[in-house]
């Protein structure tokens, strides 16, 4: 007779927890890998799979700004990064043709791909900007040099840190496109997860990145979202980050918020 030889699932740690390591003293990318387990990816490789396996890290990373206020099952990475780019295919029509939308949409997959092995940093967290820039850099040199350069002569890692540098220049309408809708998309989940809990969860302080937001055309997204939300606040009170210590919103969070969305390349 066959044997069931199953582990008992109260014997097996969650597979599905993957933890972002906390690092002493000064972070590189070669001490979060000596935390991966069971082992790290191999690199200088001509398979991309080790890429692929550090990816999956994008879907069990959650977005820590939410969890905060105590949503730890809140979206991941790569839930964030997929709807922003399912965003890109609704463009207005009066911006569309000015763009690279082909490009926009890989920009938006791209653009925290770095909080694979960094982890999400938020304006609170107390990591200056320069630090955190430095971090993301040195991971996308890891993954499209370590990882991707030796995959088809390595122009997929080529591509993915110029358009992944493009956005952090922030200098190009594309990357101002795209950062309209990274901070668009949290505008959208701050609104749901408060409706989800009718009105005993107080997100205002997200709603700062509204004042951000740099074109009209997304501006108009912006507005009509804040709309949406006071509507459902009605006349109980609540936090307006968009209007800062005026809404509110404590100083340090504030002003972790400014230096935060401060762009360290201009």
């Amino acid at each position: 007779m066959p044997t069931d030889v199953r582990q008992d699932p109260k014997d097996v740690s969650d597979p599905g927890v993957v933890p972002t390591p906390k690092i002493s003293g000064p972070w590189t990318v070669e001490k979060v890998l000596a935390t991966i387990g069971p082992e790290a990816p191999t690199e200088g490789g001509s398979s991309p799979l080790p890429f692929f396996h550090v990816l999956e890290r994008l879907k069990t990373g959650k977005r820590e700004g939410w969890r905060r206020f105590g949503i730890e099952r809140g979206e991941s990475i790569a839930d964030h990064m997929y709807r922003m780019s399912l965003m890109t295919l609704v463009c207005p029509p009066s911006l569309a043709p000015k763009l690279d939308l082909n490009k926009c949409m890989k920009m938006c997959l791209v653009h925290d791909m770095a909080e694979s092995l960094v982890g999400d940093i938020t304006p609170v967290d107390g990591v200056p900007k320069p630090e955190k820039s430095r971090r993301e850099a040195e991971t996308m040199d890891y993954i499209s040099k370590n990882l991707l350069g030796m995959v088809h002569g390595g122009l997929a890692g080529e591509e993915i840190r110029a358009i992944w540098q493009e956005y952090e220049d922030s200098e190009t309408l594309d990357s101002h496109y795209v950062h309209d809708l990274d901070k668009i998309e949290l505008l959208l989940q701050m609104v749901e997860y408060e409706k989800r809990t009718d009105k005993r969860l107080d997100l205002g302080e997200f709603a700062y990145v509204a004042t951000r937001v740099a074109l009209a055309e997304t501006q108009e997204w912006a507005e009509e979202i804040l709309k949406e939300r006071n509507e459902f606040w009605g006349a109980q009170s609540h936090t307006d980050g968009s209007l800062g210590l005026d809404g509110g919103v404590q100083e340090t969070t504030t002003k972790g918020q400014g230096a935060y969305y401060t762009n360290v390349s201009g």
